[in-house]
């Protein structure tokens, strides 16, 4: 048996990878993994976040005897891509914001980067933008407050749209504006939600179909999907249960981290 694909995240943004990987590898098994406990990491230490996203993928990939790791979470994989690969024997596939096909489909060369504060000032980010889309102006925003959004969405609420449109509001304000990356898991979720709250049309772009595609290659042989899949958290959340439950995840089961 070679184990089911397992996603992780902070929160439940890699639920919008899972959809992803739904759609991109429909028979195959997957196993969810949250840090719930830690949530939000767009906030936190970067020595700390090392120390602890090791721990925590560690813990989840023996608990759940995976074939794969995917890190669905931008703020973990500019960090811990290399430290995961040198402690796993699986292969380990990361997530990084959408900036590459991003400036390829922008016709006004004006793009916009939505994610957390972490992700928008880190020096990888800045590299993809001086690589892949040095001929465009790219408006980067924080945006953490729809991470919340996002996990209230997931536990059963509505997100708020005033919320929603204030976190937007700053992208709107040359008309040039053409193409938006959701760089953060979660910002996915909302999308119908967010293309409500932009007051013109523009064209929303994310990474879960990269790495649906990218997890295709690297994994040949999934287990295949059998019923309610595994799922697990660092802080038990009854929300959240029910949440990973319309995913088609069983009642998550408790990592204990070294």
């Amino acid at each position: 048996m070679a184990g089911p694909i397992l996603i992780f995240d902070s929160g439940v943004g890699g639920l919008s990878v899972v959809q992803a990987l739904r759609r991109r590898l429909p028979e195959a098994a997957l196993a969810y993994a949250c840090d719930n406990a830690m949530l939000p990491y767009g906030q936190r230490e970067d020595a700390w976040l090392v120390q602890r996203i090791r721990a925590v993928c560690q813990a989840a990939v023996a608990a759940s005897g995976c074939s794969a790791l995917v890190v669905a979470c931008n703020t973990a994989s500019t960090l811990v891509l290399d430290t995961l690969r040198e402690c796993l024997a699986i292969p380990v596939v990361g997530t990084v914001p959408a900036i590459k096909p991003a400036a390829q489909m922008s016709l006004t060369r004006h793009l916009g980067l939505l994610a957390t504060s972490a992700t928008v000032s880190r020096p990888y980010t800045l590299q993809l933008i001086h690589d892949f889309a040095a001929d465009c102006w790219v408006t980067r925003l924080a945006a953490d407050a729809l991470v919340a959004e996002a996990e209230r969405l997931v536990a059963g609420g509505l997100p708020d749209r005033a919320i929603l449109r204030q976190a937007l509001a700053p992208l709107w304000d040359d008309p040039e504006l053409d193409t938006v990356v959701l760089g953060c898991t979660h910002f996915p979720l909302l999308s119908p939600w967010l293309v409500d709250a932009a007051p013109r049309r523009v064209t929303w772009i994310d990474s879960g179909e990269a790495i649906a595609r990218r997890v295709a290659q690297v994994v040949t042989a999934p287990d295949a999907r059998q019923g309610d899949e595994p799922s697990f958290v660092t802080a038990p959340d009854k929300r959240l249960s029910r949440g990973l439950a319309t995913f088609g995840f069983a009642s998550p089961r408790l990592l204990h981290p070294a």
